[in-house]
């Protein structure tokens, strides 16, 4: 099994196959718009810019259920990330990462690396084999992740 194996919600409602991103490095990230991390936003479309000519992608997966921090209809969140930050990477419906209705990639993610999601911002990159490479924790940067997103995208 790997993400491969996984059918998501794109923000637009439409489902979308992970097999559309076979042989790329990936990078999902479950994120919110009102919340301390938001600005990683930033740094975030920085990677997707730098890296993606290379075969990196970014996948956003907004999420709601650490404390309310993503509201607003998957159009709203939409709006605000491209107004606000001006990004470009793939965004998907709103999700949740955690519990009886955990979204079955998420559950999938956890059991490769570490289990529950604590906060916004957790990231998981993904190497070209559609298996977790590495996860990384909120506080972590996205300038910080560069050094493994190079190592997957050479290998």
């Amino acid at each position: 099994m790997s993400v491969y194996d996984f059918t998501v919600t794109d923000n637009k409602g439409n489902e979308v196959s992970l097999e559309a991103y076979r042989g790329k490095v990936l990078l999902i990230v479950n994120t919110a718009t009102r919340c301390g991390f938001t600005p990683q936003y930033d740094g975030l479309e920085k990677l997707y810019e730098t890296y993606a000519e290379k075969g990196f992608e970014i996948l956003d997966f907004p999420c709601n259920q650490f404390a309310f921090q993503a509201p607003g209809s998957d159009e709203e969140i939409n709006s605000f990330c491209t107004l606000r930050f001006n990004t470009k990477f793939p965004r998907f419906a709103k999700i949740k990462v955690n519990g009886r209705e955990e979204a079955p990639l998420y559950t999938f993610l956890k059991s490769q690396a570490s289990g529950r999601i604590k906060w916004n911002f957790t990231k998981f990159l993904i190497g070209k084999d559609g298996n977790v490479a590495a996860r990384f924790a909120p506080a972590d940067k996205p300038e910080s992740l560069e050094q493994a997103i190079e190592a997957e995208l050479n290998k």
